[in-house]
């Protein structure tokens, strides 16, 4: 571990419902709940006001609406999600190149590989100067947490949540970790905290005190050895720069099971779609479709298909998922579709769509007669759907955000970023004025030549140290 604590570990608060706050001025200091809002939905994220009420992430949906059955409930926007984690992604990588992603809001950063921090006080104006360009450039918090490894600097940051900032003084680790819960550690989830418990282990201190060879024998070499190192304060996990992607994916689960075959595969026809676009905007094409199947009865069913070569054609794409549909029965119904491509390059074979054309008559002379091509099926038109949370235009009205929608009306409050809290106003479903629109950014656009933020001296960051035993 090192002696000064220069690596940093960031996490924007309550992200996705952040995001909607910022977006929505009605819902700001109001309980906000992002997911996904049929029966079978979970909670991607709830703002601080819906925690209060016990709404966390991962909880189902149905039990966060007996909770908090007042919030707004809203299904995510990933698209403005992803620009936003860029945006800070950027930032981060101003201040390292060694930055390791771990989510579209999360990620370590050492500071020390760029030199960009060296002791606790640089390490300190580095941590506050980037809470304020994060907020500068898109209006929202993230919380930092500052260490010598990077256990501790994720500690740190969940210290202090929300919007501040902690360092953990080297030297006072092992005081601060001691009474800590033992679900603290990396690798210890509800499985290994109950093996633990049943054991009499409940804290971080009495993980040191039952020693490396108790831990062995209960949790196994490999586990024992580096949970026991790590109630030692001793985490020696570089920050490894990010990995690129293995496969880029879609999928979506249905409020009710679908039995229509012709539907499941009007449905994989779509998915295929949505993910050449996400890989199309990645720059990215990959050689193996892959199909996933969740049925009726909670089995779930996987099919690959490999390509002579990597492609971005969404008719290639749509062709091979429906291949691999084929070999898949789906009589009894189907919960869960997904559509991925695997074995990623930047990159595509001009001529793969003739080979997989190819290929798709070699086979039917082997199998016989199948379905007719994607591109050949008669287009069934879809009805305008209209997503709670998601963004809206009005030729009259102008822009504003889906409310709620059934029984052929859709109700839109009527308000940007930087208005007053909007009205609302009720709609026929096939209103001709109105419109789905793009996300608007949270922050105006700055003038070029214009700074990020105010630096490292503001007023009021949050910024504080942990005192061991506070």
């Amino acid at each position: 571990m090192r002696n000064a604590p220069t690596i940093l570990h960031l996490d924007m608060d309550a992200f996705y419902a952040s995001v909607e706050q910022a977006s929505k001025p009605s819902l700001r200091g109001k309980a906000v709940i992002v997911g996904g809002l049929g029966p079978r939905g979970v909670v991607a994220t709830a703002s601080y006001e819906a925690r209060v009420f016990g709404v966390h992430s991962a909880m189902p949906m149905a039990q966060a609406r007996r909770l908090a059955p007042n919030a707004a409930y809203l299904v995510p926007r990933f698209g403005i999600y992803r620009e936003i984690s860029d945006q800070v992604m950027g930032l981060l990588r101003e201040l390292s190149p060694l930055v390791e992603p771990l989510s579209l809001d999360e990620a370590f950063v050492d500071l020390e590989a760029a030199g960009a921090a060296w002791d606790e006080q640089s390490a300190r104006l580095v941590g506050a100067k980037l809470r304020a360009d994060i907020r500068a450039a898109t209006g929202l918090a993230g919380s930092v947490g500052l260490a010598a490894s990077k256990m501790l600097a994720k500690i740190a940051s969940e210290e202090a949540k929300p919007d501040g900032l902690v360092l953990i003084e080297p030297g006072t680790e092992r005081a601060l970790l001691g009474p800590m819960s033992v679900r603290t550690l990396p690798g210890v989830g509800p499985a290994t905290g109950d093996h633990l418990r049943r054991a009499g282990i409940h804290t971080v201190d009495e993980i040191a005190e039952a020693g490396e060879d108790e831990l062995v024998r209960l949790l196994g070499k490999a586990h024992g050895h580096a949970l026991y190192a790590m109630a030692l304060a001793h985490d020696e996990r570089p920050v490894v720069a990010e990995r690129e992607a293995k496969s880029v994916s879609v999928e979506d689960t249905y409020d009710v099971d679908i039995h229509d075959r012709v539907r499941v595969g009007l449905e994989v026809q779509r998915l295929a779609d949505r993910c050449v676009r996400r890989l199309r905007g990645a720059g990215l094409s990959g050689r193996t479709i892959v199909l996933k199947v969740r049925r009726y009865d909670f089995s779930t069913l996987t099919r690959s298909e490999t390509l002579r070569g990597p492609t971005d054609d969404p008719a290639v794409v749509r062709e091979a998922a429906a291949r691999l549909l084929d070999a898949v029965d789906t009589t009894g119904g189907v919960r869960l579709l997904g559509v991925g491509v695997s074995g990623l390059a930047d990159y595509t074979q001009e001529d793969l769509f003739a080979q997989a054309a190819g290929e798709r008559v070699e086979q039917a002379a082997e199998e016989g007669d199948r379905e007719e091509p994607a591109e050949e099926r008669e287009v069934v038109p879809v009805e305008r759907r209209w997503v709670a949370g998601h963004d809206v235009r009005h030729v009259e009205y102008g822009h504003g955000w889906v409310q709620g929608s059934g029984l052929g009306r859709v109700t839109v409050r009527f308000e940007t970023p930087g208005s007053e809290p909007g009205r609302v106003r009720t709609f026929r479903v096939d209103d001709p004025g109105l419109e789905v629109a793009e996300p608007l950014p949270l922050v105006a656009r700055r003038p070029e030549g214009s700074g990020a933020g105010t630096g490292a001296g503001d007023e009021g960051s949050g910024v504080a140290p942990v005192v061991p035993g506070a």
